[in-house]
């Protein structure tokens, strides 16, 4: 591991939250695909499966900032605990209802349940950004988050896919409800690297949202989460088409891993200048590498085209953490963090939903027109917002006005 990475985990317990927020970031790859997967094969149900599928995930872009918000205010390990055992009871009686060909109505109701599931990198974040904040490891510990994000989503749809066509159905999801369980328990058991939470008094009125700096990166990642959801599909599309539907996750996994290797190299990297205009620049580079994907004539390109376009993913997300930090008040900060996750699920659901009907009406080639019209919009918002982002509201910074001299010397 290069240096910098290396001093991150000199910190006190950076390596024991790190490792437990990964394994409970692992169902977020996992129990989607899982719950498809395990209904598809027990009931042939696509429509089904897909529509659960979609249940969990808006279900969590809901619930993901109200549970976010109490841990600002109660402390990770008062609300996480609890929100997760609701989730796993959801995930339970999913399991059952589908094996014993319960009502549909029922399995709704469990994937709404599972949305309670918390927002673990929010969390990891949360921990890092007390550790370090107002310090260059900052951003070092966010593009280490980052790689972890795509790690998870190179390893866990081929894990929870194998398991259930490989074992039993319901291995996927079981795996997955395993992983939440031990990562959120490990992680709020580590208390001394909990952030302290904010009291209803020294907490403010109202929500993260109305941040104005935040909302132009909800905003964004709505667009852009309708880049990555319509990618996946089409890909898949594609890749039928070509008659090696197999193939797919490994030229998912080439995007993914793009992001990754770029993740890495950023993290080491220190620029000058505003955050603002880097991550504007990382949301045209997405944008841009769309474009070739509709060029694309078989498999081999089109696994180039994702790798090169998966090299802009990780640096503009490390970035928007950083903006994130910088705008919201540390009160709000994880809810903050877990409002852009939910503007990318949001995105990556109307992605997956647009492109389903192209693919339908015009076939695979024509889908990759729906990123690349994503990335348009999501360029223009960027611009349109530009000004907020730049000029952090007065009273608002997550850092600048609130890192005292008793944390001064913490750091140090």
């Amino acid at each position: 591991m290069p240096s910098p990475y290396r001093a991150l985990f000199a910190a006190p317990g950076s390596r024991g939250f790190s490792a437990a927020g990964f394994l409970g970031r692992m169902p977020l790859s996992m129990m989607g695909i899982g719950v498809v997967t395990m209904t598809s094969q027990l009931t042939g149900r696509y429509g089904l499966a897909g529509a659960l599928s979609a249940t969990i995930a808006l279900a969590a872009a809901v619930l993901g900032p109200q549970i976010s918000r109490l841990v600002d205010r109660h402390g990770q390990r008062r609300v996480l605990r609890p929100a997760t055992l609701v989730s796993l009871t959801a995930a339970a009686v999913l399991l059952f209802a589908a094996h014993f060909r319960w009502p549909d109505w029922v399995l709704f109701v469990c994937a709404a349940g599972i949305g309670s599931v918390p927002s673990l990198g929010a969390m990891v974040r949360a921990r890092w950004a007390a550790l370090y904040r107002g310090t260059p490891q900052l951003h070092t510990a966010y593009s280490f988050e980052s790689v972890v994000d795509e790690a998870c989503f190179i390893f866990g749809p081929i894990v929870s896919i194998g398991l259930s066509t490989a074992w039993f159905p319901e291995a996927g999801p079981l795996l997955a409800a395993c992983f939440l369980a031990v990562g959120v328990f490990w992680l709020t058991a580590q208390r001394a690297t909990e952030p302290a939470p904010h009291a209803r008094e020294h907490h403010g009125g109202g929500s993260a949202l109305r941040a104005r700096g935040l909302q132009v990166l909800v905003s964004t990642f709505v667009a852009t989460g309708t880049i990555f959801g319509a990618v996946d599909v089409v890909t898949v599309a594609f890749a039928d088409e070509q008659g090696h539907k197999g193939t797919a996750s490994l030229v998912l996994a080439l995007y993914a891993a793009g992001s990754c290797t770029a993740g890495v190299v950023f993290g080491l990297l220190r620029f000058a200048g505003p955050p603002a205009r880097h991550w504007l620049l990382g949301i045209c580079a997405m944008a841009v590498s769309m474009i070739p994907l509709l060029l694309v004539g078989n498999l081999p390109f089109l696994a180039v085209a994702l790798f090169v376009a998966g090299l802009s993913v990780a640096p503009t997300m490390i970035t928007t953490m950083a903006l994130v930090e910088e705008h919201v008040p540390r009160s709000h900060l994880t809810e903050g963090m877990t409002w852009v996750s939910t503007g990318l699920a949001v995105g990556v659901a109307l992605g997956s939903s647009v492109a389903g009907w192209v693919i339908d009406a015009a076939g695979a080639s024509a889908g990759y027109g729906v990123p690349v019209v994503s990335g348009a919009v999501a360029v223009a918002v960027g611009f349109l917002g530009y000004r907020r982002l730049s000029r952090p509201a007065p009273r608002r910074g997550g850092f600048v006005e609130q890192h005292d001299e008793r944390e001064e010397r913490h750091v140090a």
